[in-house]
C-alpha cells in the first residue's frame, strides 16, 4: 500500500461505525513543556513516552508525539509534545505551538529546577507570564468569532475549584491547564530544611493560586511515575489522582483543586517584614517574601548565550565547512575597513 491508501485507510476506519455502532472518536491534544535551561524536561518527555533513548540538549522548540489506544482494536489517540530549550532566552517561540485551532486542547508543563531557587521566581514568572499574554490574546479574538468557545475554556479552569471552595473568588486560574514540577528532588532534597519549607510553600501557593497541579520529582522511577501520571492525564484524558502530599519533608504531589490557602498558611516571614513589604497582590507579596531569601538572578544572566550553530550534535561536514570559509571572508573586510577609515582624512572645517 502506498502512503496515501494507508491515509485514506485509517480516515474510513475512524468514520466507520465500531462493534457497538457507535462513532469512536479520537483523543488529540498538546502539550508545552518548558522550565530551567538543563532542568529535566527531555527526560520527562522520553519517560512518559516510555522511550529508553539518551536525553540530548533542547535547540529552539522541538517535537515529538506519543499513541495510546484506550481499549483493544480502536483507534489510537494522540499526543504532540512540544518542548521549548533555552529557559527563558527563546520566549517568543511560544506562540508557535500554542493557536487558536488547539488552544481548547492544549496544556503546559512548567519544570522548574529545585537546585537553583535564586533562578526558581525568575524563570517561573517571565514563562508563564508570556505563555498567558499569548493565550489572553487568543481568547480576546475567540470571543469575537467564536464565544461558545471562549466561555468554555474560561469556565473549564474554574471548575478546577468546587464553587464551595473557601478559596474560589481568592484564586487566579491560569487560562489552560497547567501542571508545575520540581525537579532534582535528589539535590533538593540536601538543602535546609528552612530552605526547603519556604521554596516549598511558595510553589504550592503558586500552584493552588493558578489552579495548577503541583508534583516533584527525581531520576527516581515512583517520582518519575507520578509525574507521568499528571502529564498523562492531561495529554490522553487518563484518569486523574486524588493522591496527596503536603509534607514538606517529602516530595510534594498536589492534583489541581485539593489544596488550600489556609492549609498552605502566610508567607513564611516575621510580621514585621511582611508589614514592610509593599505589594498589590497576594502573589506579589509571596515573591517579595521568597527573593528575600533567595535574591534573584537578573534576566539576562538566564539568558541562553551558547551559539547553537557550535553544538555537535547538529554537526553537518559541508554546511560548517562553508561557515567557516564565510566567517574567514567576514573578518578579512572587516579588518580592510577598519584600516581603510582609519585611513580617511576628515575636513576640520
Amino acid at each position: 500500500d502506498t502512503l496515501w491508501d494507508l491515509a485514506i485507510a485509517e480516515v474510513e476506519k475512524r468514520e466507520n461505525p465500531d462493534d457497538d455502532g457507535k462513532r469512536v472518536e479520537v483523543w488529540e491534544k498538546s502539550v508545552l513543556f518548558m522550565g530551567n535551561k538543563n532542568g529535566g524536561k527531555t527526560t520527562i518527555i522520553l519517560r512518559c513516552l516510555e522511550r529508553e533513548e539518551i536525553p540530548k540538549p533542547t535547540l529552539a522548540l522541538e517535537y515529538t508525539f506519543g499513541r495510546r489506544a484506550r481499549r483493544h482494536n480502536t483507534p489510537k489517540d494522540i499526543a504532540h509534545f512540544w518542548e521549548l530549550g533555552g529557559g527563558t532566552s527563546l520566549l517568543e517561540l511560544i506562540r508557535i505551538p500554542i493557536t487558536s485551532n488547539n488552544i481548547r486542547s492544549f496544556a503546559v508543563v512548567l519544570v522548574l529546577d529545585l537546585s537553583k531557587p535564586n533562578e526558581l521566581w525568575t524563570t517561573m514568572e517571565k514563562l508563564l507570564q508570556v505563555t498567558r499574554n499569548h493565550v489572553n490574546k487568543i481568547l480576546t479574538k475567540l470571543e469575537k468569532t467564536n464565544p461558545e468557545v471562549a466561555t468554555e475554556i474560561k469556565q473549564r479552569m474554574r471548575n478546577n475549584l468546587q464553587r464551595d471552595h473557601p478559596d474560589y473568588e481568592l484564586v487566579d486560574p491560569f487560562p489552560i491547564p497547567l501542571v508545575i514540577i520540581g525537579s532534582k528532588y535528589d539535590i533538593f532534597h540536601e538543602f535546609d530544611s528552612e530552605m526547603r519549607k519556604i521554596i516549598s510553600k511558595t510553589l504550592r501557593f503558586v500552584s493552588h493560586y493558578y489552579g495548577a497541579s503541583l508534583v516533584f520529582t527525581s531520576k527516581s522511577e515512583a517520582l518519575l511515575l507520578k509525574a507521568r501520571g499528571l502529564i498523562n492525564h492531561l495529554a490522553f484524558g487518563y484518569d486523574k489522582s486524588k493522591s496527596v502530599s503536603v509534607d514538606h519533608s517529602k516530595p510534594l504531589f498536589i492534583p489541581a483543586g485539593l489544596d488550600s490557602l489556609s492549609q498552605i498558611g502566610p508567607p513564611p516571614a516575621s510580621d514585621s517584614d511582611i508589614g514592610k513589604m509593599r505589594a498589590n497582590t497576594p502573589l506579589e507579596l509571596w515573591k517579595k517574601v521568597f527573593e528575600k531569601t533567595f535574591p534573584p538572578k537578573s534576566f539576562c544572566d538566564l539568558q541562553d548565550t551558547k551559539d547553537p550553530a557550535q553544538d555537535l550534535q547538529y554537526a553537518e561536514y559541508e554546511v560548517d565547512v562553508m561557515r567557516a570559509q564565510k566567517n574567514q571572508e567576514l573578518e578579512h573586510y572587516k579588518r580592510n575597513a577598519s584600516k581603510s577609515w582609519k585611513e580617511m582624512d576628515f575636513d576640520s572645517d
